[in-house]
């Protein structure tokens, strides 16, 4: 049997990982500057992340949601704390797709309503909201049966409030940072004034912090910036760093119900060990400060290079734009300076590094990236 092949693979093959760091069959080593789509928070390999792992998987139990499992209490317990969210509660499953789409479920047992607003560029999983990017405003396309979504423009707040006004909105569904879309900021005024209008005509804000959530952008989640709380957040990527899983953080005003919701895997025993392992470092390694830190660092360096068109993002989730398309500068990065970076679109270069990462190493890659933009003076 061949592997269904969906992938533009590199001709490389990862065996290993320590910190910032990964390591090929050849034995080379390459700076992780995007961690896996996001999903390494913690580091690769960190020690007290691998002893958590072996000490729960050598006692590995079978789940079922039909018996207790106290580890997911403690994982909500301490997410809940660090991250201003402590009277909200928990439901946990395995992606971030699934996670967006137990959150519409739960705007429309809510509101009794099946429209969803969505943002141009935006991108919420394969499954729940499809349509990645566009810039035609109004555009109307299927979810699933029980739903459609309505494209705005991202950061118009007449365009999104004129929706929201028909009154058949469920939900509105905004990115802390658009990840996929461009590494695209909302402003603070756009992110209060789509809160009110929310709270005018009774629709559930879902904050889908999957990939700018979890401490990337230098607070837990991006949409803390600008001082509002969502009714629902969606977490993914880097909460169990790469281990499969995902949540759905949800406002004291939906009331659970025996279910209304489910999963087969979601909040299994080992991925929950890893979920608290992960907690545990940020608050022992200050990581949430170490990605606004290192991210305004890294950010100031970068925006002193000609050849960068201009460097958006927050904390260390960051977008490099260029006036030429960058598959060959990624190309000559990854295979002579030896770094791993993302991309969005044919002009951007996205880094989502761990969360360890130091300015030592952000001065390494800034060396790096100068060496391969000598291509291009």
């Amino acid at each position: 049997m061949e592997l269904f092949d969906v992938y533009p693979l590199f001709d490389i093959e990862i065996v290993k990982g320590e910190g910032c760091f990964v390591f090929d069959s050849e034995g080379n080593r390459y700076l992780d500057l995007y961690g896996g789509h996001a999903v390494i928070s913690v580091g690769h390999s960190h020690p007290h992340y691998v002893e958590a792992i072996k000490r729960q998987s050598e006692k590995l139990v079978f789940y079922s949601n039909s018996v207790r499992n106290s580890l997911q209490q403690r994982l909500a317990d301490k997410l809940g704390r660090i991250s201003g969210y402590d009277d909200y509660r928990l439901f946990l499953v395995n992606s971030g797709a699934e996670a967006n789409e137990n959150a519409l479920k739960l705007a429309s047992f809510h509101t009794g309503r099946s429209r969803i607003i969505a943002f141009s560029k935006a991108f919420h999983g394969r499954t729940s909201l499809a349509v990645e990017a566009t810039d035609n405003p109004k555009i109307v396309a299927p979810v699933n049966a029980n739903h459609r979504v309505t494209f705005v423009p991202f950061g118009d707040i007449e365009a999104a409030k004129e929706e929201i006004a028909k009154g058949d909105v469920a939900a509105v569904m905004v990115e802390g940072i658009q990840g996929v879309g461009g590494i695209n900021v909302p402003t603070d005024e756009f992110l209060q004034a789509l809160r009110e209008a929310c709270d005018q005509y009774g629709t559930i804000l879902i904050a889908d912090e999957i990939q700018s959530g979890y401490g990337r952008s230098g607070k837990f989640f991006a949409h803390q910036y600008s001082g509002i709380k969502a009714d629902i957040i969606t977490v993914a990527k880097g909460i169990a760093n790469g281990f499969p899983m995902s949540g759905v953080i949800i406002s004291p005003k939906f009331k659970p119900a025996h279910g209304m919701l489910g999963t087969t895997f979601g909040g299994n025993h080992l991925a929950c060990a890893a979920a608290i392992a992960v907690l545990d470092i940020f608050e022992r390694e200050h990581l949430v400060e170490n990605a606004s830190d290192v991210g305004n660092y890294l950010m100031e360096k970068l925006r002193g290079m000609p050849q960068i068109k201009e460097v958006r993002g927050k904390g260390l989730m960051i977008g490099l734009e260029f006036d030429f398309p960058v598959k060959e500068l990624r190309s000559d990065l990854l295979f002579r300076q030896r770094v791993f970076t993302g991309a969005s679109g044919a002009n951007v270069i996205r880094l989502l590094p761990p969360l360890t990462l130091t300015r030592q190493l952000a001065d390494d890659f800034t060396h790096r990236l100068k060496n391969s933009l000598e291509t291009y003076k």
